[in-house]
């Protein structure tokens, strides 16, 4: 079984955009809560949020928000000054609300990376001469020289609650055709291998993982030369035999199991688990990076259209079995996609939101009973 979403492939592009366990009972759930790994309960916001929002959901047991640090917005002139007043705000916000920040770092810019009409409106990743790789290799650089540990930003806003970047994600969906206009498990690789050295080189102590990689793209069935898509299992598989060493410069990976149902999750992340037990690789933590469903009324031709109590049903089934299982998969986070309504985004974004124009959904009762 594969899933189909949708996004309009140029606003994706550069937008980017547990509950305790009740059958075990209030001494089982108590527990099982306990044993969650720090930041453990996330949201993805489309757009920017307020702090008074983002204290809203810290106040709901919200651990941390996923946010992009786009290249392409940091550096849009080649030799430009570095302007990071877009992800300035993203940061300053969840730092007063006392969040925790996944920062993903995707989207290059035109003059690094031009676009190949052929493939859509995406780019190639930066990996394709000297020149594209050693230009992002210094943007990696310079984001962990501002977010990480003694980062310029912490230094600059001395007054917020000092929470430097640990963990850094690698690209957005690098399997999926709307992210990169010919998705190739080699180029990514090396791609891994260059972030990877540029962040441990300013913070040795950092926490690399993979850009989420979408489970089960329709697009990947479609048979085209190049592929537009692959599954996350293969896209991984491919990974690992093309790129040599390429399981010591990455500690986790991300996966975005999008879904008609929450019972379908299984499968997903067994799959993609046998990969790395085939590459002697098993240890490694799991990130949810996006799940969701849409509160919109049920449609013919989107599964992940399940109404207001629906929404809030397919999350309560997806989070009671990713913490039941969360040991035996090593999760890591799960983060769920979005806070906000926010219509024309893609093919559910209209309906995917925990509020509505700032009204708590049934899904936010829900996604509070486990995170709290």
């Amino acid at each position: 079984m594969h899933d189909q979403r949708t996004r309009p492939p140029r606003r994706a592009r550069l937008w980017l955009a547990a509950f305790a366990i009740a059958a075990l009972g209030a001494l089982g759930a108590a527990s099982s809560a306990a044993a969650l790994p720090a930041n453990f309960w996330g949201v993805v916001p489309q757009g920017s949020q307020s702090v008074e929002t983002l204290q809203r959901l810290k106040a709901g047991g919200v651990d941390s928000i996923r946010v992009p640090i786009s290249w392409a917005s940091v550096q849009p002139v080649r030799g430009g000054l570095w302007n990071w007043s877009d992800a300035d705000s993203f940061f300053a916000a969840a730092a007063a609300a006392h969040l925790t920040v996944l920062p993903f770092l995707s989207t290059a810019p035109s003059w690094a990376v031009p676009v190949d009409r052929r493939f859509g409106s995406s780019a190639f990743l930066p990996v394709r001469s000297g020149k594209q790789r050693s230009e992002w290799k210094q943007f990696v650089t310079q984001a962990v020289l501002r977010y990480g540990p003694n980062g310029t930003f912490w230094s600059e806003n001395p007054t917020l609650p000092q929470r430097p970047i640990r963990t850094w994600q690698i690209w957005n969906e690098p399997n999926f055709k709307y992210f990169v206009a010919r998705p190739d498990p080699a180029e990514y690789g090396k791609l891994v291998k260059l972030s990877n050295a540029a962040i441990k080189a300013v913070d040795p102590g950092a926490q690399v993982i993979l850009g989420g990689l979408f489970a089960r793209p329709i697009e990947a069935t479609f048979h085209k030369n190049p592929p537009q898509a692959y599954f996350a299992s293969d896209f991984l598989e491919q990974m690992y035999k093309s790129t040599p060493g390429i399981a010591s410069k990455f500690q986790g990976y991300a996966l975005h199991p999008y879904t008609g149902s929450w019972k379908n999750l299984t499968s997903r992340i067994e799959e993609v688990r046998r990969v790395l037990k085939r590459n002697h690789d098993p240890g490694k933590g799991l990130w949810i990076t996006e799940m969701g469903w849409s509160s919109e009324p049920p449609q013919p031709h989107n599964s992940f259209a399940k109404g207001r109590a629906g929404q809030a049903r397919e999350l309560n089934g997806a989070f009671k079995l990713l913490t039941a299982n969360q040991r035996n998969w090593h999760v890591q986070s799960i983060y769920w996609f979005a806070i906000n309504d926010y219509a024309g985004i893609c093919n559910f974004c209209g309906g995917s939101g925990l509020f509505s124009d700032g009204k708590p959904k049934p899904a936010w009762s829900a996604y509070m009973h486990f995170a709290r």
